[in-house]
């Protein structure tokens, strides 16, 4: 016989593991739905499937493109700068946001300028970029990262604000140096704003490298999109679409692995 407590937390883990399942049969269940009732309202001509196409026609695109492989020469291209411009984009506002924490000088001439930067649109920067780094990769990575460097320097420089001011006391009692308050309390205690962070900039890093295909780019999902609408090629569009959200779930998913795995370490 297990104890008694064995056997609860046996049940509670099973009760999770149930509810997870029923999470994922109907999430899985609207996707199916919403198929459904799509190629159905194209067929029935309920919608005009010249602009909203139908899933059965992304499908056959999908086969095509894949079959011939330009499908994985457009999605290699824009992955590759998503991730680059992401992980850029992070690191040098977590980096940015470290030096903002060690001199509080610098924080407070930098400060208005941080907000100004983070209400600017983005996106209207792009013209720049591109006549500053040519038209090509670099200009496209660095829209990726500066559409999200901003915010993450703002939401981590808070955060590293925000740590308990009694776990530093207690490190500089034992005469701790200012590096190792921030490895020891401050970069530990803001790992939880960081991996939110890292949530919200997979998709502004996909916005940001989308955005600058449209404007430079002669490959990569953003070119498809903006190829699709001028040849009135709405699947191809929708295909590119469903793809670009396919890839950012799975860079969402790959976070929250990361998040789950850093939680643990820390629970050890």
């Amino acid at each position: 016989m297990k104890p008694l407590n064995e056997q609860l937390h046996s049940q509670y883990l099973q009760k999770l593991k149930k509810q997870k399942r029923i999470v994922v049969i109907c999430q899985f269940s609207i996707l199916v739905l919403f198929l459904a009732i799509w190629e159905l309202a194209s067929q029935a001509r309920w919608i005009d499937p010249l602009l909203f196409s139908m899933p059965t026609q992304i499908w056959s695109l999908f086969l095509e493109m894949a079959g011939d492989g330009r499908l994985l020469t457009h999605t290699s291209v824009t992955l590759f700068e998503t991730m680059l411009g992401f992980l850029l984009g992070t690191l040098g506002g977590t980096l940015l946001a470290a030096l903002l924490w060690w001199s509080p000088f610098s924080s407070k001439v930098l400060d208005p300028y941080l907000v100004v930067l983070n209400s600017m649109p983005k996106v209207a920067l792009g013209p720049i970029l591109i006549v500053g780094l040519g038209p090509g990769f670099t200009s496209i990575i660095a829209m990726g990262a500066l559409i999200s460097v901003i915010i993450t320097t703002i939401v981590v420089y808070t955060a590293f604000k925000e740590v308990d001011e009694n776990y530093i006391k207690v490190l500089r009692t034992f005469r701790a140096s200012k590096t190792q308050v921030f490895r020891r309390a401050i970069l530990p205690a803001s790992f939880p704003t960081i991996i939110s962070t890292l949530k919200v900039n997979v998709g502004l890093a996909w916005v940001g490298v989308i955005v600058g295909e449209f404007l430079v780019s002669k490959q990569g999902l953003g070119y498809m999109i903006i190829y699709g609408f001028q040849v009135f090629n709405f699947t191809l569009v929708l295909l590119s679409l469903a793809v670009i959200a396919v890839l950012a779930t799975c860079m969402y998913k790959c976070v929250e692995y990361l998040e789950q795995k850093l939680v643990l370490h820390q629970t050890k």
